[in-house]
């Protein structure tokens, strides 16, 4: 009994995987993102764009991972590593303790930020209070303008007299307000420069990069590469353009066109496009890149062709991407039915074996 509920188990988690039949009845595209100039053997790093701006993954530390849990395989005695053990994690216990300064002399980059936070709110709260502050005595001043107006003409001396006061007071507060919102742009400025600096040095170098997109567009069937259109404005690529590569890339008699759920493909240029060229865009599942596994494979494929490459300018890069497609199509290619072939040979065979196959089964 517990043989066939793991059989069935087994059975439920098997992958189902089906290509189209026929050689320009379905694609599979995506952009990938390659930098304007590359060292050879200098790993690509895998980049997103979809959200409209640039992800690009870290590089894991070629440095051994380290953490205070480390000192337990050390054999030492007991008290001494638990000693050793509180010692190293001593700024986590404080951590909710801004004011306090870390015995090492430098504070961590995390109390760092962590006392901006705190000083930040506390301006922001003081600024609150100066707003009120202001406003009460705007009303005011306001009521009083309204009252010293409805009295009756000719007014007395000493109501001239309050009037000449109550302006004055009301200049010196003005002076006042506008001293403190200069003194507000000045903190602005500080503060604003000390964030871009804290994320300047903690940014990846590589995501300030000029990247080149590139519109990857393969053969559900044949696994042909129909193109590789490129953008040199990265992540900044717009959907007219994405759309207007495809119009002129994309097969024929294209019924299926599978892509993930990125702006760049879920827009109404694109389906406007479905509509005009007659065919359905299907969307891959979010954060399932594998239910698009033909097109990212592709790139996996494209980008390890390139890391044994060096180019430093955009012509340069060009040339190899066309050398890339010609190799790509003509070289065998291991997920096809056939062994052996490459997509331009499978893609010629293909209709070939189809028809062989329904003359087999027509009636004689």
């Amino acid at each position: 009994m517990a043989g066939d509920r793991r059989a069935k188990k087994k059975e439920y988690y098997v992958n189902v995987v089906q290509t189209a039949e026929v050689g320009g009845q379905t694609v599979n595209v995506d952009l990938c993102f390659i930098p304007e100039s590359h060292v050879e053997e200098e790993k690509l790093p895998a980049v997103s764009g979809s959200s409209g701006h640039l992800v690009v993954e870290r590089d894991a530390k070629e440095e051994p991972a380290s953490w205070p849990g480390q000192v337990f395989a050390e054999e030492l005695p007991y008290e001494e590593a638990m000693k050793q053990y509180v010692e190293e994690t001593k700024d986590r216990q404080e951590h909710r303790h801004s004011d306090q300064k870390t015995t090492v002399g430098k504070k961590s980059d995390w109390r760092e930020e962590w006392e901006g936070r705190e000083e930040r709110h506390r301006v922001t709260e003081q600024r609150k209070q100066e707003d009120m502050e202001w406003e009460a005595n705007k009303a005011q001043h306001r009521q009083a303008q309204h009252t010293y107006r409805k009295l009756p003409k000719p007014r007395n001396q000493e109501q001239k007299e309050a009037q000449k006061t109550e302006q004055a007071v009301w200049r010196r507060l003005r002076e006042q307000r506008s001293q403190q919102m200069q003194k507000r742009q000045e903190e602005n400025r500080i503060w604003h420069e000390c964030i871009q600096q804290r994320q300047s040095s903690s940014e990846d170098p590589r995501a300030s990069r000029s990247w080149i997109a590139a519109l990857v567009v393969i053969d559900n069937a044949t696994r042909q590469c129909y193109g590789l259109p490129l953008f040199l404005n990265g992540a900044h690529v717009t959907a007219k353009e994405v759309v207007e590569a495809l119009r002129i890339t994309l097969p024929e008699h294209l019924r299926f066109l599978i892509s993930d759920q990125g702006i760049h493909f879920r827009n109404n240029l694109m389906a406007l496009l479905a509509q005009e060229k007659e065919f359905s865009h299907v969307l891959a599942f979010r954060h399932r890149p594998q239910s698009n596994g033909i097109a990212e494979r592709f790139v996996l494929t494209f980008k390890q062709w390139l890391r044994n490459a060096s180019w430093n300018t955009l012509d340069e890069f060009k040339i190899l991407v066309q050398r890339f497609l010609s190799e790509y199509n003509d070289r065998p290619h291991q997920g096809l039915e056939i062994p052996g072939l490459s997509p331009n040979e499978y893609a010629k065979r293909l209709p070939l074996g189809r028809l062989e196959n329904e003359s087999q089964h027509a009636p004689a």
